[in-house]
């Protein structure tokens, strides 16, 4: 039983993992990290809001509202920015170690 299936010829030239412009690419990266992690800092302490009232015979009362869509969107920043810090890591290996096979 011989079947007659169409297979993709094989590609002409390897891909090539190791690209030096890669190095730009983690450099791009790593500044986008650390603007994400500056606006986390720079959002966070709208998230806590303190309130203090005021009442006779001397009486005051202390609370905190934590407003949780400030806090999300910090907490949401540091994550991008962790996921960006692992990409540009993974970019740099591959820019710097990655060479192509040798043939044999």
């Amino acid at each position: 039983m011989a079947t007659d299936e169409l297979v993709a010829p094989p590609p002409t030239e390897p891909g090539r993992l190791h690209k030096p412009v890669r190095a730009f690419v983690a450099a791009g990266e790593l500044v986008v990290a650390a603007v994400a992690v500056w606006f986390a800092f720079d959002v966070w302490p709208l998230g806590v809001a303190k309130i203090v009232e005021h009442y006779p015979n001397d009486i005051t009362l202390e609370s905190t509202r934590w407003v949780g869509s400030w806090m999300a969107l910090a907490i949401l920043l540091g994550t991008v920015a962790a996921l960006l810090v692992v990409d540009a890591l993974r970019q740099a290996i591959l820019a710097v170690r990655a060479r192509p096979r040798r043939e044999r």
